[in-house]
């Protein structure tokens, strides 16, 4: 198994720091702290730890600022990178991206979206859930309160995911999608089908549309909850001021 990082994205709501940089690349150490560390940083750390050794990185926009820190990253993590180029990442939404991947698929990964500051504890729980029957496991928030904006997931005890969809009543909703899956490899060619089918339709989609094209017909998606746990999905500069807080404590 290794990591994959969504990397690609603009994250233009986080201007002027993405001016020049990816959304991972945005330091969230104290403020005005510019060489501090990133999310990419966090997420990196966070695979060493559980003992991963390999990690593929999906780059698009600003993918010169990736490339320049490849060594050192590598060396201070003791991490082989891989970084996969995603030629659509300033047109097309991240379903397109996560297909780019594929190859990296067929390995089994965490998958991790490079805009989530999050503790090692989420991929531990990840890992603590594998068993021979589950061939993907989304990690799961079911503490916080939703609103419209959350990647929103129903999971039913015995049958799994079966619905993830920022379009859902967050009543309706057992928690929140993280951004942090486990993906084994036998899951792989038919999540790279489902991801070709969302994103040839519209490519638009996010790659949850592929979770939800494989649930559609009839393949099991499971959740592991990772518990009361601060985490914060960076889109913008109130969120990046939360991961700050976060990423202090890590």
């Amino acid at each position: 198994m290794i990591g994959l990082v969504l990397a690609a994205g603009a994250g233009r709501r986080l201007r002027p720091y993405t001016d020049s940089l990816p959304k991972a690349l945005v330091p969230v150490g104290p403020a005005g702290a510019e060489d501090s560390i990133t999310v990419l940083d966090l997420t990196l750390g966070n695979f060493a730890e559980i003992g991963l050794t390999e990690v593929a990185v999906i780059v698009g926009y600003r993918k010169e600022a990736v490339y320049a820190r490849k060594a050192a990253l590598e060396e201070k993590y003791g991490l082989r990178l891989t970084l996969i180029d995603n030629d659509k990442a300033e047109e097309w939404n991240n379903a397109y991206s996560l297909w780019c991947g594929r190859d990296a698929l067929k390995d089994g990964v965490i998958l991790a979206n490079g805009d989530t500051v999050h503790p090692v504890s989420v991929e531990r729980t990840l890992l603590a859930a594998r068993d021979e029957f589950k061939q993907i496991i989304l990690a799961v928030d079911t503490v916080k309160s939703l609103g419209d904006e959350e990647m929103k997931v129903v999971v039913d005890p015995d049958m799994g995911v079966q619905r993830i969809t920022k379009l859902m009543d967050p009543a309706e909703a057992t928690g929140e999608y993280i951004g942090v899956t486990l993906i084994e490899g036998t899951a792989a060619e038919e999540l790279i089908e489902a991801l070709k089918t969302v994103w040839e339709k519209d490519p638009q989609q996010f790659y949850e549309h592929g979770y939800q094209e494989l649930i559609n017909v009839g393949f099991t998606i499971d959740a592991a909850p990772i518990g009361d746990v601060a985490w914060v999905e960076i889109d913008n500069h109130d969120d990046l001021a939360r991961g700050r807080e976060i990423a202090c404590r890590y």
